[in-house]
């Protein structure tokens, strides 16, 4: 198993868990709040960078 794929597993498996012990708007907001933060926290450098290698892959 690659390393992006159990990264997606335990980030499902986490959601799953938050689903169960949060109300679903609470889990919604944490699933989608955290990425964001992280994606908000790079300097615009990074953010090129990381725009850039991400369409590079979905070209392949």
């Amino acid at each position: 198993m690659s390393k992006n794929a159990k990264i997606a597993v335990g980030g499902v498996a986490a959601g799953l868990i938050l689903l169960i012990w949060l109300p679903w708007w609470a889990a919604l907001l944490i699933v989608l709040g955290v990425p964001a933060a992280a994606y908000l926290t790079l300097d615009p450098s990074q953010r090129r960078r990381l725009r850039r290698v991400t369409r590079k892959e979905l070209g392949r």
